[in-house]
C-alpha cells in the first residue's frame, strides 16, 4: 500500500477526446511516448502542475511523454510488479501481481480489453513528488519528467483508502511567497525566498526547511516562454550562474512535501547588467602582396552596449611583443610597407562604452615573396651498397623565415630514362634506398617557395658501394690425413659482390679446447697444408674471403680428425696421503700426450730395488691404487705405463717410496728384583722395533692387576721403584713406543715386598676441652689422639711421642694420650712414631699445641675521683674504654647494707664510677680478674669514703637603704647539715672584682659609708664548718645571683613611697634572676642526662 492514496476522481476523457500537444506530434526524436496500461479495478494517479491530483481508473491506456527516452519511476503497492514490453515499436508498462509462479519473461502481458480509452496528460504538469526519487530534468527545456503512482487495490478496499487520504491532502493548502532577486550582476544574480506556510481548515502552520524540496525555474523568453529548471534542493537562497548580460529573466519557485501538495510562487522579473563585449573572432586575410596584407573581421556580441571601436595589434614581423597597428570603428584594415616572404602575427579586440573585450586568437599570415636562387649541388654524406645519403644547404641570400621546400632528381647510369624526382620536402637531407650496388648515379637539386621553383643546381655524380662477396665453398681434405698434418683446398665464392676477391682466410678450431677460431692461413691461394697438429684430435676448418665490398661470411665447417699414436710417458707415481706400515696408496696423472686417443688403462710395476725383477701390482683404468702386504719402514721402486687403443706407452721414471714404520712388538714379561722393603728394580728386554727406533718405554705399576697406572716413561730398559709399601703385592707391565705408534703391553710381572717397620702416623690432632671425657687442667696438660698406621707386615707394639725439647715418652698400643706437667702458656711441637718387631717407624708430621695461661691475679684498686654522691674507681693499666681484643675481664663487687658483696661492674674496662652514694659514708670494694685460662682470686677489701656535700646555693640577697649612705643586706638562712654549723660570706663589688665584706653566722649585714650615686653588686654564699681529726674544716657552696643597687641621696619624700618603689624593684630583680636560674638548671639537667645515657651505653655495656 502506498502512504498517500489519492481519492478517485471523475472519469477521464478517452484519447480521441484530448487534443495532442504540438511537441508530441511534430516528430521530435528526443521525446518518446510510453503507454501505461491500467487494468480493470486499478487506479493510476498523476499530480498536475497546478497541484491537483487526477486519477484514471481502468481499463485504460495512458500515454506519457519521456523527455530523454528513459522509463519514468512508477510506484506500485506491495504484491505487484511493473513490467515493460514493446509492441510495434511502442513501449508499454504493464502492472501484474507478483507471485512465485509468475515470471515476466515467460508470460506475455495480457492484451488490452476492447474499446479501452486512452488518456494523455500535459508534460508540464508531471512534477516530482517527494520523498520519492526525482526524475531527472531534460537539458535545455526546463521541463521535468512525470512521477507515476500505479496502484492495484482490490475493487472496494483500495478506493476507500484512497478517498480518505486524498481528502486529507486536499484539505491542506500550501502557499509560498514571491522570491526576491538581489546582487544582480552581468552574468549572475542571487535569488532567495521564504518558507511556505500551510493552512488546514483555516489554520496556518509553519514548517522546517528540511520538510520541503524547492525547485527554481527561469525563463528568458517571456513569462509564457519555456522555463528551465536550474535548482532542486532544500536551500532558501541560491546564486543563479551562467546568465547572459543585458537580458530579461523571469523566475519562480515551487515547494513540494511528502504530505502536502505542491505550491508555486509568483513570477519575479529582473534584467542582468551590461558588460564589455565578447572576444571577437580572429581577423581573416582577404588579400596579400609582397608588401601588404588586407584583413577583415566581424563584430562580436556587444552585451548590451554598442561596439564603438576595434583594436588591431601585430608583432611587426619580429616575433616580439604586440603593438597597436589600427584603432577605429571599421571592420577591415590594410597593412602596407611590409617585407616580402615575412611572417606576421595579429590579434583583435572590441571596445564599447563599458570596456575592452579580451583579444581574439592570434593568427599568422605571410606576405608574398620571390623565387629562390639555384641551390648548391647535394653532397654525399654516406654511401651504402643499396643506398646513398646526401645533404644540401639552403640557397644563399634567402631569409631564414622564408619557408622553402626542396626537390631532388636522380638519373641512373646507363638506364636511358633521364632524371626522375626522388624527394620533395623541407628537410636538408635525404637517403635514397633500393639502389643497385656498385653503380654511379647523377643528382640535381631544386629550391621552391610559395612563389615558384628555382633553377636546378649543378649535376653531381655519386656511386653506391660494392656488396660483400658470398662465402667460399666448404674446404675439403686433399691427400692422406697424417697424425700431425693435413692438406685442405677450397673453391672461390659464386658471388663476388661486384669486385674481385683480394684474399682468403683459413681458420681452424679445436673443439676440445674451446670454440675459439684461429687463423692459420691468409693469402690469394686456395689450398694450404695444416701442420703442427695434435695426433688423434678432432679439428674444424672454415674459409672466408675479403674484397672491396667487405668480408664475406664463413664457409661451411669441415671436420678433420688426425691419426692417433700410443700415449706418451707418464709422470712417476706419487704417494697419496700418508704411507702406512704395510700398505701405501699411489696416484698419478695422465700422460701429457695421450696420442690422440683416450687412455684405456694403466699398469703399475714394483720392485724392491732397481736391479730386482719387476712385478705387476695393478692394471686398470683408474689413476690410483693401493699396494698391500708391504713391510714397515722399507723403500720400494714403482713404475707406471699408460695404454690407449693403439698400444702401451713407455715406462715412467722410477718412483722410490718408503712404507711408514710400524709400532714395536709386544714386550716380554719384566724382571722384578726387590732391593728393600720399599724399593724394587724392574728390567726388560728390547722388542722388535718394526722399522723405527724405539723412543721410549712405558712402565705401568699398581697393587691391583686391573687398575695400574704409568709409573715411568723413558728410553731406559730398567727402572727403580721407590716408596713401596712393605709386605705388599705389586703388578707391572711394559710397553714400547716408537715414531709409528705404541706397541702392545707385555705380560704382567708380580712381586711382593718384604715386611718392615710400621708406616708413619698419618692422622694426629689435639683434643679440645669438649672432646675430653674428664676435665683436665689445660694450663699444664695436652690431650692428643691419632689413628693407627699400617703395620707393614708386623703387628704394632707401641708408640713413641716426642714433644718439647725432644722429650720422648713411650706408650702402649693406644690411640690417645695425655701429656702432663707442662708449662702454662707454652707452645709445644708434638709428633709420634709407631713400633713393631722390626723397629721404629718414621715420625708423623708435627702439630703445634699451646697450653693455656694461668688465671690472672687481681689488680690494685684505687679511687681517683671522690664526690659526696659518687666514687670513680680505677684498677690495673689499660684504656678506660673496652677493647674487643682485650681477653681479660674484671668483676668489681661492693658490700651492700646486709654485709654481702654484690657485682656492680663486669667487663674489660679499667675504670668505673659508682653513683647514687651517700655523703661522708665509707664503702667497701673487692675486684677479681678472669680470662680464657679461668677466674683469678679476689683482691683484698678496699674502703673508700665519700666527701661531705657543700651547702646549696642561696637566693640573691636583698638591699634595704637605711640612711643616705647606709644599706642593710639580708639573705635567707640555711639549716645546719648533720650537726655542722653554717657560716656566710658576703661580697661587694663596685666595679668588676668582688671584695669580701662579711663572714659569719648572721643572715644580715649593714653596709655604711657608701658613695653617693654609685652602682653596687652584692652576692652571698653559705659554708659548712665541721670538726675532724685534722682540725676544723670549711666547705663552701656556690655563690648566689648578684643583686644590683645604687646609692642615692635621700630627698624629702615620704618614706612609704621610697619603700614601695624599692620593694617593687627588688621583686622585679628577684623574678628575673629566678627565671635565669631555672633555665640554666634545666639545661644542665638535660646535658647531664644525655652524658649519663652515652656513658652507660658505650662505656659500661
Amino acid at each position: 500500500m502506498m502512504a498517500d492514496q489519492p481519492p478517485p476522481l471523475e472519469a477521464t476523457p478517452i484519447l480521441n477526446e484530448v487534443p495532442l500537444l504540438p511537441h508530441m506530434v511534430n516528430g521530435d526524436s528526443i521525446q518518446q511516448v510510453i503507454l501505461v496500461q491500467v487494468n480493470p479495478g486499478e487506479t493510476f494517479t498523476i499530480t498536475t502542475e497546478d497541484g491537483h491530483i487526477q486519477c484514471i481508473q481502468g481499463p485504460a491506456h495512458v500515454p506519457m511523454m519521456s523527455p530523454n527516452g528513459s522509463m519514468p519511476p512508477i510506484f506500485v503497492p506491495p504484491g505487484y510488479v511493473s513490467q515493460v514490453v514493446e509492441e510495434n515499436g511502442v513501449r508499454k508498462v504493464v502492472v501484474l501481481p507478483h507471485s512465485a509462479e509468475f515470471h515476466p519473461s515467460m508470460h506475455p502481458p495480457p492484451p488490452p480489453p476492447p474499446h479501452v480509452p486512452h488518456y494523455m496528460h500535459h508534460h508540464h504538469a508531471l512534477l516530482p513528488h517527494p520523498p520519492h526519487p526525482v526524475y531527472p530534468a531534460v537539458p535545455g527545456t526546463g521541463e521535468l519528467p512525470p512521477q507515476f503512482i500505479h496502484q492495484h487495490p482490490p475493487p472496494h478496499v483500495f478506493q476507500e483508502q484512497e478517498s480518505d487520504t486524498e481528502s486529507k491532502k486536499c484539505d491542506t493548502h500550501l502557499s509560498i511567497g514571491k522570491p526576491v532577486v538581489s546582487d544582480i550582476q552581468a552574468r549572475s544574480a542571487v535569488l532567495s525566498w521564504n518558507l511556505p506556510v500551510s493552512s488546514q481548515n483555516g489554520e496556518s502552520h509553519s514548517h522546517s526547511p528540511a520538510a520541503f524540496t524547492f525547485e527554481v525555474a527561469i525563463s528568458n523568453s517571456g513569462k509564457n516562454g519555456k522555463f528551465k529548471s536550474v535548482y532542486v534542493g532544500e536551500e532558501l537562497t541560491i546564486t543563479l550562474p551562467d546568465l547572459r548580460p543585458a537580458t530579461d529573466y523571469h523566475a519562480r519557485v515551487s515547494a513540494t512535501s511528502s504530505s502536502i501538495k505542491e505550491s508555486i510562487s509568483e513570477l519575479v522579473s529582473f534584467t542582468t547588467e551590461s558588460c564589455e563585449p565578447d572576444c571577437p573572432a580572429a581577423p581573416k586575410l582577404i588579400n596579400r602582396t609582397k608588401n601588404s596584407l588586407s584583413l577583415q573581421w566581424k563584430s562580436s556580441n556587444d552585451n548590451g552596449s554598442k561596439i564603438t571601436n576595434f583594436l588591431l595589434e601585430w608583432d611587426e614581423g619580429k616575433n616580439g611583443p604586440f603593438k597597436e597597428c589600427y584603432y577605429g570603428h571599421l571592420k577591415q584594415y590594410k597593412l602596407n610597407k611590409l617585407s616580402p616572404s615575412t611572417k606576421y602575427s595579429l590579434r583583435l579586440a572590441a571596445k564599447n562604452d563599458i570596456g575592452m573585450s579580451g583579444f581574439s586568437e592570434t593568427v599568422t599570415y605571410y606576405t608574398a615573396g620571390i623565387v629562390p636562387p639555384a641551390p648548391a649541388p647535394p653532397v654525399l654524406v654516406e654511401a651504402g651498397v643499396t643506398w646513398l645519403s646526401v645533404r644540401w644547404n639552403p640557397p644563399s641570400g634567402v631569409s631564414s623565415d622564408d619557408p622553402l621546400t626542396y626537390g631532388l632528381d636522380m638519373e641512373e647510369e646507363g638506364s636511358g630514362y633521364g632524371f626522375k624526382p626522388q624527394y620533395n620536402g623541407d628537410e636538408l637531407s635525404c637517403t635514397l634506398r633500393n639502389l643497385r650496388r656498385s653503380t654511379s648515379y647523377k643528382f640535381r637539386l631544386f629550391a621552391c617557395n610559395s612563389e615558384g621553383k628555382s633553377s636546378p643546381s649543378e649535376v653531381v655524380e655519386h656511386s653506391t658501394n660494392p656488396d660483400k662477396p658470398g662465402p667460399p665453398s666448404k674446404p675439403t681434405v686433399k691427400g692422406k690425413i697424417h697424425s700431425h698434418s693435413v692438406k685442405v683446398t677450397w673453391e672461390p665464392p659464386k658471388d663476388n659482390g661486384g669486385s674481385d676477391i683480394s684474399k682468403y682466410f683459413l681458420e681452424i678450431s679445436e673443439p676440445s679446447v674451446g670454440s675459439k677460431w684461429d687463423t692459420i692461413y691468409s693469402g690469394s691461394q686456395r689450398e694450404h697444408v695444416c701442420d703442427h697438429l695434435k695426433p688423434g684430435t678432432l679439428y674444424r676448418m672454415r674459409v672466408y674471403c675479403v674484397s672491396k665490398g667487405g668480408e664475406s661470411q664463413a664457409s661451411d665447417v669441415t671436420t678433420v680428425t688426425t691419426s692417433a699414436i700410443p700415449p706418451g710417458t707418464c709422470h712417476a707415481p706419487c704417494l697419496a696421503g700418508k704411507a702406512k706400515p704395510k700398505e701405501i696408496t699411489l696416484q698419478w696423472g695422465p700422460p701429457s700426450v695421450d696420442g690422440g686417443s683416450d687412455i684405456t688403462e694403466y699398469i703399475v710395476e714394483m720392485a724392491n730395488s732397481e736391479q730386482d725383477e719387476h712385478r705387476q701390482v695393478y692394471q686398470g683404468p683408474t689413476s690410483e691404487c693401493v699396494v698391500n702386504n708391504l713391510l714397515p719402514g722399507r723403500t720400494y721402486c714403482f713404475w707406471i705405463r699408460a695404454a690407449n687403443k693403439v698400444g702401451f706407452g713407455p715406462h715412467s721414471d722410477k718412483a722410490e717410496i718408503c712404507t711408514a714404520p710400524g709400532p714395536p712388538d709386544q714386550c716380554c714379561k719384566p724382571l722384578i728384583t726387590c732391593k728393600s722393603a720399599t724399593c724394587a728394580v724392574v728390567s726388560w728386554e728390547i722388542p722388535s722395533c718394526n722399522g723405527a727406533e724405539i723412543s721410549e718405554y712405558r712402565l705401568e705399576w699398581g697393587q691391583v692387576e686391573g687398575s695400574m697406572h704409568i709409573l715411568y716413561t723413558g728410553p731406559s730398559q730398567n727402572y727403580e721403584v721407590k716408596g713401596l709399601t712393605p709386605a705388599t703385592t705389586y703388578y707391572c707391565r711394559v710397553q714400547a713406543v716408537n715414531a709409528a705408534g705404541v706397541g702392545l703391553f707385555g705380560e704382567t710381572g708380580v712381586v711382593t715386598t718384604p715386611a718392615s717397620v710400621p708406616a708413619a702416623v698419618s692422622v694426629l690432632h689435639l683434643l679440645e676441652e669438649d672432646q675430653m671425657e674428664i676435665s683436665l687442667p689445660l694450663s699444664t696438660c695436652l690431650a692428643i689422639q691419632w689413628e693407627e698406621p699400617c703395620c707393614h707386615g708386623s703387628e704394632i707394639t707401641g708408640y713413641n711421642i716426642e714433644y718439647g725439647e725432644k722429650q720422648l715418652v713411650t706408650v702402649g698400643r693406644n690411640t690417645s694420650h695425655v701429656l702432663e706437667n707442662l708449662l702454662p702458656d707454652t707452645l709445644y711441637r708434638i709428633r709420634i712414631q709407631a713400633i713393631n718387631s722390626f723397629g721404629v717407624g718414621p715420625f708423623s708430621h708435627s702439630i703445634k699445641a699451646k697450653t693455656k695461661p694461668l688465671p690472672p691475679d687481681p689488680p690494685h684498686l684505687e679511687c681517683v675521683v671522690f664526690s659526696y654522691q659518687s666514687l670513680k674507681l680505677k684498677w690495673g693499666e689499660g684504656p678506660s674504654r673496652a677493647l674487643i681484643t682485650n681477653p681479660t675481664q674484671f668483676n668489681l663487687q661492693m658490700e651492700d647494707r646486709f654485709g654481702r658483696f654484690v657485682t656492680v661492674y663486669n667487663g674489660p674496662c679499667h675504670t668505673y664510677k659508682v653513683q647514687r652514694l651517700s655523703e661522708s659514708t665509707t664503702y667497701y670494694f673487692k675486684i677479681q680478674a678472669y680470662n680464657d685460662a679461668g677466674e683469678g682470686g679476689f683482691s683484698e677489701v678496699y674502703a673508700f669514703t665519700t666527701t661531705k656535700s657543700p651547702p646549696a646555693s642561696l637566693k640573691a640577697p636583698k638591699a634595704n637603704q637605711l640612711e643616705e649612705n647606709t644599706y642593710e643586706i639580708t639573705w635567707e638562712p640555711l639549716q645546719p647539715m648533720k650537726g655542722d654549723s653554717i657560716v656566710y660570706i658576703l661580697q661587694l663589688a663596685a666595679g668588676r672584682e668582688f671584695d669580701q665584706v662579711y663572714k659569719g653566722p648572721e643572715t644580715s649585714f649593714r653596709l655604711a659609708n657608701l658613695q653617693t650615686n654609685c652602682e653596687y653588686r652584692i652576692r652571698v654564699c653559705a659554708g659548712r664548718q665541721s670538726q675532724d681529726s685534722t682540725g676544723s674544716q670549711e666547705l663552701y657552696g656556690p655563690y648566689s645571683p648578684s643583686t644590683v643597687f645604687s646609692s642615692q641621696k635621700q630627698e624629702l619624700v615620704p618614706q612609704g613611697a621610697d619603700l614601695m618603689t624599692e620593694l617593687a624593684e627588688t621583686k622585679k630583680t628577684l623574678r628575673e634572676e629566678r627565671f635565669i636560674a631555672i633555665v640554666l638548671l634545666c639545661g644542665f639537667a638535660v646535658v647531664a642526662i644525655l652524658f649519663a645515657v652515652v656513658i652507660q651505653y658505650f662505656v659500661i655495656k
